[in-house]
Order: C-alpha cells, then sequence, then structure tokens
C-alpha cells in the first residue's frame, strides 16, 4: 500500500509529489479536486493520451503548449482540426508529437460533441460512473478499476481512442471521481471536503 511521504515543507503528502518540483502545486490545487468543467474534463482525457507511454512530468511540463496548440482543448474548435492541423502539429516541438494522438485528440473531440448532444455533458456521462467510495481499493493500490474499465469500454464503442482502462483510471484519481489521495496525505481531507460539496452533475 502506498504511504504518504512527508516533504520539505514538513507536510505530509503523497509520495509521487516529491518526483518533480512542480508536482507539489499539482498535487494541491489540482489533483483528486472533483471537476464538472467540460472543457478540462475533455483537455485531461486527451492529455493522459498523451502521456500513454511517458511519464505524466512531461505531459505537466507541457501542458501550457498543449493548451495553445489544442486551442485550449475547446472541443467544437479542435473538432473542425483537418489534415493540415495534424501536419502542422508533428512540427511542434512544444507537444509529444505522436500522429496517432493528434490524430485521437481530434477525433474525440468530435465523438465528444456526439457524446455532449445525446448525455447533455460530459460530465453527466463521467460522473455517472462515480463509484461507491465504500467499493474503491485501498489509495493508490490499482492502476485500473471495474468503473475505469466499464468506462473505456463505452468510449471505445462509441468511436473514442486512446482511451484504455489505465489511461482512464488516471482520469478519473485527477478529476475526483474518487479520492485516491494516501490516508495521512495533507490533502486528502480537503479533497474530501471538496467531493462532499460538489454537486453531481
Amino acid at each position: 500500500m502506498s504511504s504518504s511521504a512527508v516533504c520539505p515543507d514538513g507536510k505530509p503528502r503523497c509520495k509521487w509529489s516529491l518526483s518533480a518540483p512542480d508536482f507539489i502545486d499539482y498535487h494541491d490545487k489540482e489533483w483528486g479536486f472533483p471537476v464538472s468543467d467540460d472543457r478540462i474534463l475533455f483537455e485531461k482525457i486527451c492529455l493522459e493520451g498523451f502521456q500513454s507511454g511517458l511519464s505524466w512530468r512531461t505531459i505537466l511540463a507541457k501542458r501550457e503548449d498543449f493548451r495553445i496548440a489544442f486551442k485550449n482543448f475547446e472541443i467544437e474548435k479542435v473538432a473542425r482540426y483537418n489534415t493540415r492541423s495534424v501536419e502542422k502539429l508533428l512540427t511542434n516541438e512544444g507537444i509529444v508529437r505522436h500522429r496517432g494522438k493528434i490524430e485521437a485528440t481530434i477525433n474525440n473531440a468530435k465523438k465528444a460533441i456526439d457524446l455532449i448532444e445525446e448525455k447533455g455533458s460530459l460530465a453527466t456521462f463521467f460522473w455517472h460512473y462515480e463509484p461507491d467510495p465504500s467499493d474503491v481499493d485501498p489509495p493508490q493500490t490499482v492502476s485500473v478499476s471495474k468503473e475505469s474499465t466499464a468506462i473505456s469500454k463505452e468510449l471505445k464503442k462509441r468511436g473514442w481512442k486512446f482511451v484504455g482502462p489505465t489511461t482512464v483510471f488516471a482520469f478519473m484519481q485527477a478529476m475526483g471521481l474518487i479520492n485516491d489521495h494516501v490516508n495521512g496525505c495533507c490533502v486528502r481531507e480537503k479533497v474530501e471536503e471538496a467531493r462532499n460539496k460538489f454537486k453531481r452533475p
């Protein structure tokens, strides 16, 4: 089981937050706090796809460049990207220049529009899969779950790409569908409070 580690400021946090200087801010202010904003949800599922086979540190360091390259991940804008857009992005040194992942992001934007038309929002779709807190594994002990597998299966059926169960689970951790901060982490209670106050879509 993963445990907490005392950081330079004397506060206990999830051990992974010590891996890189920019992780602590991300860990304290973003990771695990519940999100219902479709743009943010779309950005995160795309960035998790780009992370596939890489480290999150690489993606986080390039996040602002990704936002510029993909119009701040505004879904309808990304959906209008074309072949010329892909070729241009493949020359962008600020992002991960992987044709398959770039094309998947554009494809997923189009599929996201279809999903929003059907469900009302991406948030409504994703939060439908929120697990019962009493039925989740201990924090940071697994990399997939029955919910992440179910979401992955449904998204793939709808034509989404680079949304495997592990990618989706990382998305669920980050977007607050579960509180995966370890016991003893100074942020765990803050996330729990945020989840208790959060209005599910």
